[in-house]
């Protein structure tokens, strides 16, 4: 299994956070659907001011192409994904339209 973490700032605005929270507590079905098909085994979001970070633990068959492919085939997906771009901004140094950044690992400690 490989884990990917990725991180995404939310507007800086405790109300739209809580907003944002809520929706997190009532995911349209169609969208984790979607993610668990597209090879998602495990994934979670933390949370720390307005700065967020995703861990995704995936099968062999996911790919970030592939994931993206079957998000856009999906329209309740893109009703999701437009959405949460109320309470999302771009990471410093994203893309136009890029949203969770890749994070890249720097440290690994395992017990032996």
């Amino acid at each position: 299994m490989r884990r990917y973490c990725l991180a995404l700032d939310l507007k800086d605005d405790p109300a739209l956070i809580a907003e944002y929270e809520e929706w997190h507590r009532k995911v349209y079905p169609e969208n984790e659907k979607n993610i668990l098909d597209s090879g998602v085994i495990n994934l979670e979001i933390y949370r720390v001011s307005n700065r967020m970070f995703m861990i995704l633990e995936v099968d062999e068959a996911f790919t970030f192409e592939r994931k993206a492919a079957m998000a856009a085939e999906n329209p309740k997906v893109q009703e999701w994904e437009a959405l949460m771009w109320k309470f999302q901004q771009a990471l410093p140094g994203s893309k136009p339209g890029e949203k969770w950044l890749l994070m890249d690992s720097i440290y690994q400690l395992k017990r032996v």
